[in-house]
């Protein structure tokens, strides 16, 4: 078994799959309008996010959710730099960038929906 996907619900879809394809290196790889606004997000290895709103339930208030509640991780060789370049993408802070020792680093912001990212360069795990 493995992970086929993980379901978020934001106000807009469509924007916020954008915003992740064009700034985390995303691609689109499935998208919807009818029954309901859907983007399902594939990165490099096939796992997937899905950006949704569906109607019957309204988005968590991902802003003041406490990052370590909830939070997508990526991996980046420069988590200084691209912490840098998404804020200038329309992502906010959540902290600064942290030594957690042995090299690794993080940095945790909040995507244009509220929701965390945590940028990271903690090598893969086996």
């Amino acid at each position: 078994m493995r992970i086929e996907h993980l379901a978020l619900t934001v106000d807009d879809p469509d924007a916020a799959g954008r915003w992740y394809a064009e700034h985390l290196g995303m691609r689109i790889a499935r998208q919807a309008d009818e029954p309901v606004p859907v983007r399902f997000l594939a990165d490099e290895a096939g796992t997937m996010l899905e950006i949704y709103r569906n109607p019957r339930v309204s988005p968590p208030d991902y802003r003041q959710m406490d990052p370590l509640l909830l939070h997508v991780a990526f991996r980046a060789d420069d988590v200084a730099a691209t912490r840098q370049r998404l804020i200038a993408a329309g992502a906010t802070p959540a902290g600064d960038v942290e030594d957690l020792g042995d090299g690794v680093r993080i940095a945790m912001l909040r995507d244009p929906w509220g929701l965390a990212i945590q940028i990271t360069n903690r090598p893969p795990m086996a």
